[in-house]
């Protein structure tokens, strides 16, 4: 397990997901498959090492989370902002989609925001956080529990 950062460097941007979601737990599938040299860090939103780094962005006012937050050199960016700036570090081709940056942040959240409504009902969710298998497992802050 990998220890918990005091500072947040440029180097290594930490994506924030619901650990219970199949449809995040998918993505975090995508990043490490296209990300080789393993730019990116995760957390569950769920986990204390995800909550602090949050700030309490990412969430719902039930407690439940409802976005993907990416904390980059100390700043938190979330929803499509996110996804963009995690596309634009990632394999070739997948940088080209940060050109969808020049779309209205309120028209690419409204996006966002229905698939992230739908993704329990689409998708799936576990009860619990579930662990994520080696390889997968040292690149989350927490060891991968939620």
């Amino acid at each position: 397990m990998k220890s918990q950062p005091d500072t947040l460097t440029p180097n290594h941007p930490i994506v924030l997901i619901d650990g219970v979601c199949h449809f995040c737990q998918g993505a975090v599938r995508f990043i490490v498959k296209r990300d080789p040299e393993g730019v990116f860090n995760f957390a569950s939103l769920q986990s204390e090492p995800g909550a602090r780094l949050s700030g309490g962005q990412g969430f719902e006012e039930s407690g439940e989370p409802n976005t993907l937050v990416l904390v980059e050199s100390g700043r938190r960016t979330v929803r499509s902002s996110a996804a963009l700036r995690i596309a634009r570090r990632l394999r070739f081709p997948w940088p080209l989609l940060y050109a969808f940056i020049i779309i209205p942040r309120p028209l690419r959240d409204a996006v966002y925001r229905y698939i992230a409504r739908n993704r329990y009902r689409w998708f799936g969710k576990d009860d619990v956080c579930p662990l994520p298998p080696p390889g997968v497992r040292e690149r989350f802050l927490d060891g991968g529990q939620g």
